[in-house]
C-alpha cells in the first residue's frame, strides 16, 4: 500500500548528508549547497558532522563514515533545506508510459508511493512498509490509507524530467496526511497535487486508534509547524464527500483478482492496483476521447489475494465542493464525471468508493 515508509536510527545521518547530486538527467552538473538545520537532530546525531555541506562534500561524508547506501548515493532525492519536506527527481520510464506516450495515472500513482516511501527513509523511520515509529512498532500499530486525492493538470511524457516534493502533517486525533506537488523539471510548471489521509490500526486487532501524544511527538517534528496544504483552496475537491453508487450501475467489470504482483510488501493489495481496477469499468468511448484529470479514492476495507472485485461506475452531473460551490478544477461541457464502487463479488461488501473527472485529450494526441 502507499505507506509512508521509515527506518531505524542509522538512517538519521541521512538528513544531512542527502544532499543534490550532478543529475545526469539534465546533461549538466549542478552543484548546490545544501543546508539543513533542524537542532533536535544536530544534538542527538549529527555533532561530529557539519550541519552544512555541498553536495560533493556529502558524498564524501556518507562514503568516509559508512553512512547510507549506494541508492542513497545514486537517488536523485534529498530533504529541503528546513528538513520539513522532501524533493526528488524521476524521469519517465517507457514502460511507463500509455499508447499516447504519457504517463498513466498508475505511473503518476506509484511516484507518488515512491517519494513517500524514501521521505520516511531519509527521517530515519522504519522500512517494514508501515511507516512505523518505534511506540507504533512496540504496541503493534501501523497506518492505513483512509483517502487518496490525485489532480493531474499536464502527464508527463516519454523521457520527461518530474520533481516532486512531499511532506506530511497532523491530521485530527486519529490520523495523518502527506500532500505531493509535481513539477515539471524543465519549465518549473506545476503539473500536478495529490494529498492522501492515512488513520492509525492495530496491526493484530485490526481496529483503528487515536494517535498517542507518544506517537504525535515522535513524527511531527519533521513535519511543518504552519498548515501547508498542496489543496489550500477552500471548498477543493478533495473535501468532497463521496456518497455510495447505488445498484444499477451504468457500467461494470465483474470478477476483478488480485494478482500475486498486486501484493505490497504487507502482503495486501497495494494501493495503486485500486486505481487500475477503477477504470476498469470506464466506458472505453470515455478512454479513447479523454484523460484523466483528477480521481479521489476513499478506502473502507482491505482485499486480500483471495478476495474478488466487482468494479461498478455510474455517470454523474456534479462532483464540486464540500458545500456544492466551484472547485479548483476547472470545467467545461467537455468534461465527464463518474461515481465509481469496488466491492467483493461475494457478498456485496464495500471495499472501495471513489469518483473521477476526465478532460478531452489535447488534439495533438
Amino acid at each position: 500500500m502507499l505507506k509512508l515508509s521509515y527506518n531505524a536510527t542509522d538512517k538519521l545521518q541521512s538528513l544531512f548528508s542527502h544532499s543534490h547530486q550532478p543529475d545526469p538527467l539534465l546533461h549538466r552538473r549542478r552543484t548546490v549547497s545544501s543546508s539543513v538545520s533542524c537542532s533536535h537532530l544536530r544534538k542527538t546525531v549529527l555533532d561530529p558532522l557539519r550541519a552544512t555541506v555541498s553536495a560533493d562534500q556529502g558524498s564524501v561524508i556518507r562514503a568516509e563514515q559508512g553512512l547510507g547506501t549506494l541508492a542513497d548515493q545514486l537517488r536523485l532525492g534529498s530533504l529541503t533545506e528546513d528538513g520539513l519536506s522532501y524533493k526528488e527527481k524521476f524521469i519517465v520510464r517507457s514502460y511507463e508510459v500509455g499508447s499516447n506516450k504519457t504517463a498513466t495515472v498508475e505511473t503518476i500513482a506509484n511516484l507518488l508511493q515512491e517519494v513517500g516511501c524514501n521521505h520516511a527513509q531519509s527521517v530515519g523511520f522504519s522500512t517494514d512498509g508501515f511507516a512505523t515509529t518505534p511506540t507504533m512498532r512496540k504496541l503493534h500499530l501501523i497506518w492505513v490509507t483512509a483517502r487518496m486525492h490525485i489532480e493531474i493538470y499536464k502527464y508527463p511524457a516519454w523521457g520527461d524530467v518530474v520533481e516532486i516534493e512531499t511532506w506530511c502533517q497532523s491530521e485530527g486525533r486519529i490520523g495523518t496526511r502527506r500532500d505531493w506537488i509535481l513539477k515539471d523539471v524543465a519549465t518549473g510548471e506545476v503539473t500536478g497535487r495529490a494529498t492522501s489521509k492515512w488513520v492509525m490500526m492495530n496491526q493484530d486487532t485490526r481496529r483503528l486508534q487515536k494517535v498517542s501524544d507518544d506517537v504525535r511527538d515522535e513524527y511531527l517534528v519533521f513535519c511543518p509547524k504552519d498548515l501547508r496544504l498542496a489543496f489550500p483552496e477552500e471548498n477543493n475537491r478533495s473535501l468532497k464527500k463521496i456518497p455510495k453508487l447505488e445498484d444499477p450501475a451504468q457500467y461494470s467489470m465483474i470478477g476483478l483478482k488480485p494478482r500475486r504482483a498486486d501484493l505490497d510488501m504487507n502482503q495486501h493489495v497495494n494501493n495503486v492496483t485500486y486505481i487500475g481496477w477503477v477504470l476498469e469499468s470506464i466506458p472505453q468511448e470515455i478512454v479513447d476521447t479523454h484523460e484523466l484529470q483528477v480521481i479521489t479514492l476513499d478506502y473502507r476495507r482491505e482485499c486480500q489475494q483471495d478476495d474478488v472485485v466487482d468494479s461498478l461506475t455510474t455517470t454523474t452531473s456534479e462532483i464540486g465542493g464540500t458545500n456544492g460551490s466551484a472547485t479548483s478544477v476547472p470545467q467545461d461541457h467537455n468534461d465527464s464525471q463518474f461515481l465509481h464502487l469496488l466491492r467483493l463479488s461475494g457478498d456485496g461488501q464495500e471495499i472501495n468508493r471513489g469518483t473521477t473527472l476526465w478532460r478531452k485529450k489535447p488534439s495533438n494526441l
